[in-house]
This record gives structure tokens, sequence and C-alpha cells, in this order.
């Protein structure tokens, strides 16, 4: 970024108001703490905002008196980042600004300014801020619901995007829930490891709190016990024990089947997360994704009557339709990916600058992984077929190659050489992948003897032609 650019974004910056500026550096933090492609990006934009904001001359307030932040608390545990679609339960995290400022300019705005001139002052306690904010977030539910329900003739007109109108009256709910889903949260154990008959009754006399047990309410409440679930699709069991049944017209026919809702929508998102990760050959957190989602699918399926032309029916084979299609391209193209590396080549076309990409063997042998550990859930995701097509494939030409190499090496002639030892050394990383550390060690020790051979065949025709 040119010397003009910065200047350009820190004029846009420096003209934001304090709290937009408060909020994009807690944004550009998270997005840097995840990484990604963005994060030079946000490095940039967020050393500018904390030259703006920490200025000596300007009288910033202190982050932990964030008037926005210290609002929304109550509604942390519920975003998820980005503007797409959200399940019963979520709110963008985008859509708190917009509700802020629609808060400060129609929705509450004397309530703002005295909730601002608190944090404001030095010399009020932390009970009287904790007071101001449970006021402020009593009077914005109020002034949600109230435009929300019509009897404020303002409505959300002004409030900005169409997420954020779409997100608002939950975030008023939640606001307004705030004690009832603390109580809640304080009932439930932090972590539910096993699912049982005696948890899910325990869980479920938690829940048994009136102001709880409404339409808008009850999704964030079944967030809240998600969110301690080892295993969060398994909430569907508390539908099941509410109905008493697992037929799905009369789990569907009770206020808890919107926890069927929400359990397929969070498998739905992470069919796309697969399907990303697969795209891009990111496969450090495969094995755990498809894990997941193999368990939630045959859980769904296992533990609850669904009819193949229901929605929620159809909704699951859709899922497992789209997993099949976005692995099994990928899956079926790794037995290529390891005969171009290991393919033998005529000494002929080997040449001084003939290289093995490094790059290209990890990929590869990230790839083979896999393909391995696909086959422990082949069934479930409808891959299996083509899974145990080309594992056995991998294992039958990776195995004849590495053992044509060790050959090959041992007569290859001196220009050949290096190149036959490289393809060599990624056959012995493929081998540790796909038979394990033993038998890597094994064909490298006879690399490494046919290597030695022809070093020494090498210096015996050197030592003859000097006699």
């Amino acid at each position: 970024m040119g010397p003009k650019s910065l200047d350009r974004l820190r004029e846009f910056l420096a003209q934001l108001p304090p709290k937009s500026q408060a909020l994009l550096m807690r944004e550009f933090e998270r997005a840097i703490e995840r990484g990604g492609d963005d994060a030079v990006v946000g490095n940039i934009v967020l050393a500018e905002l904390r030259k703006i904001v920490r200025a000596p001359d300007e009288n910033t307030t202190p982050r932990t008196d964030d008037p926005v932040r210290l609002l929304f608390m109550p509604v942390e545990p519920f975003l998820i980042e980005g503007t797409g679609a959200v399940r019963p339960g979520q709110i963008r995290r985008t859509s708190l600004v917009p509700t802020w400022m629609w808060l400060s300019r129609e929705g509450a705005p004397a309530e703002v300014q005295t909730y601002e001139a608190v944090l404001k002052n030095p010399q009020v306690s932390a009970a009287e801020v904790g007071h101001a904010v449970r006021q402020m977030q009593f009077a914005a539910s109020q002034a949600i619901e109230a435009a929300a329900s019509g009897s404020d003739h303002r409505g959300f007109g002004r409030i900005g995007t169409p997420s954020a109108v779409e997100d608002i009256s939950a975030i008023g709910a939640v606001l307004k829930m705030r004690e009832p889903l603390e109580i809640l949260g304080a009932r439930l154990p932090g972590q539910i490891r096993a699912f049982t008959d005696a948890q899910i009754a325990a869980v479920t006399s938690a829940m048994n709190i009136p102001s709880l047990q409404t339409p808008q309410a009850l999704p964030f409440a079944l967030s809240v016990v998600m969110q301690r679930l080892m295993s969060p699709w398994q909430v569907i069991r508390v539908s099941i024990s509410v109905a008493s049944s697992d037929d799905e017209v009369r789990v569907a026919g009770t206020p808890y089947g919107v926890a069927v809702t929400m359990a397929i929508h969070d498998l739905s998102r992470l069919v796309s997360e697969l399907r990303s990760d697969v795209r891009r050959g990111k496969f450090d957190d495969t094995a755990n994704l498809l894990k997941v989602l193999h368990d939630g699918l045959r859980g769904l399926r296992t533990e609850l009557d669904i009819r193949s032309d229901s929605a929620w029916g159809k909704q699951l084979s859709s899922m497992r339709a789209e997993i099949s299609n976005a692995l099994q391209s990928e899956i079926g193209g790794v037995t290529g990916r390891v005969r171009r590396l290991l393919r033998q080549r005529p000494d002929k076309d080997i040449t001084a600058s003939s290289r093995i990409d490094d790059m290209e063997v990890d990929e590869t042998a990230a790839f083979i992984d896999f393909v391995a550990v696909c086959r422990n859930y082949a069934g479930e995701l409808a891959i299996n077929e083509v899974t145990r097509r080309t594992y056995s494939e991998l294992q039958q030409y990776i195995e004849k190659a590495t053992e044509a190499l060790v050959e090959t090496l041992r007569a290859s002639d001196a220009r050949a050489k290096p190149f036959r030892y490289a393809q060599a050394q990624a056959a012995i990383r493929f081998c540790e992948v796909m038979f394990g550390p033993d038998y890597a060690s094994l064909m490298k020790k006879a690399v490494e003897v046919a290597k030695s051979v022809e070093i020494a065949k090498a210096s015996e025709r050197k030592s003859s032609r000097k006699s």
C-alpha cells in the first residue's frame, strides 16, 4: 500500500465515530487471530486505527467502558461471523453496529445519551456502571419490541442492511431474556460429554423457565445447551424426549422441533466449510469435520424416524449428495497426483534441471492421508465405492513404484541419479502415510543402500580409469 493510499485510509478512519472505530478494531483483531488471506490487510488497518484511537490529545473512552460492547454482552454467545443465512438462535455480528446506531438516532436516543454519560463519568462506581448497562439493555429491548410490533410507527426503516433488520428483533429478545439465559447457563454443566437420559432430564428441567418457552426465546435457550454439548447435534434428543417419540411428525409438532432444524443447519454449515477446505487443499481439520458430519448425519438418521420425502429428509439427502460431490472428484484424482511424481522416466528424459517439487510432495501426502481418513466415514457420506477403489489403487501403486525406484536407483547414471533419489524420498514419504513408519523406515534403508552401492561402483570405475 503506497503513501497516498495510506493517507486516504487514515483520513477515512479518522472521520468515523469513536464507537465505529472501536468496533472495527475488535473485528480486525479477531480477523488477525483467525489468520488467513486478510491478515496482512488487517494488520495495516489495525495499525492506523490504533494511531488514531490512541492519539495522546484525544480523550478516548477505555475499551472496558465501550458502550456498544457492554450493551450487547448478553448477545455475544449467539453471534456468528459474516452476513450469510442464520438459523434460529443465531445473530450476525455485523448487525450490532446498525442496531446501536438505530437506538442512538430513533429507538431510544434519550436513554443512549444518559447511558453514555454514565460511562464517561470517571467518578461512577462499577455497581453504577452495571446498573446503567442493565437499564440500557431494558430500554433497548423495549424500543425494539415496540418497533417490531408496530406500536412505534417509526419501525426499522432506517436501520440499514436487510440482515440487520432480520436480526434486530432477535437482539431485542436476547436483551430482554438476559437474566433467564444466565440462570439457564448457571444450571447447566460446563461440558456435557455423554448426553444420557439422566442428562437430558436435567437439561429439560433447567430449561423449564416460562420466559424461555416462547417461540422466540426457545432457540436461544437450545443454543446455550448446544454450546455445552460435546456433540451439538445431540440436542435433538431433547426434542425427542419432549415429544415422547422419535417420529418426525410428532417431534416437529412440539416447540422443541426447532432443535432438529438447528442441528441440520449447523451440519449444513460444516458441509460448506468442508467443501471449501477440500477445494483449497487444506486438510488440517478435515478429519474432525468428517467425523462430526458422519456422527451427526448418522445420529439424525438413526435416532429420528425421518421420511425421505419430508423437508428434513430432503435436507439430509441434499447434504449427503453435496459431501459426495465435493469429495469424489478430489479422492479420484489422488492416484494421478502420485503417478505424476513417482512414474519411471527414461534416463534420456531426465536432465540436470529436473526437480521434484517439495510443496507438491507435501500436498500429495496430505491428499493420501485425506483418502485414508475418508475410509472411516465413507458409508454414511456416500463415498464408499470411490474411496475403496482409490485406496486400493494407492496401496498397490505406491508399493510397486517404491520398489521399482529402489531398483532403478542402483542402475541409474550419474546425471539421472539426483532426480531418482528425490523420487525415492517422495515415495518414502507416501509409504509412511499409507503403510506406517515401520514400512517407510525399511524402504528408506533400501534406498540408502542402493545409493551407497552406486557410489561404490562410481568410485571403482574412477579408480580403474586412473590405473
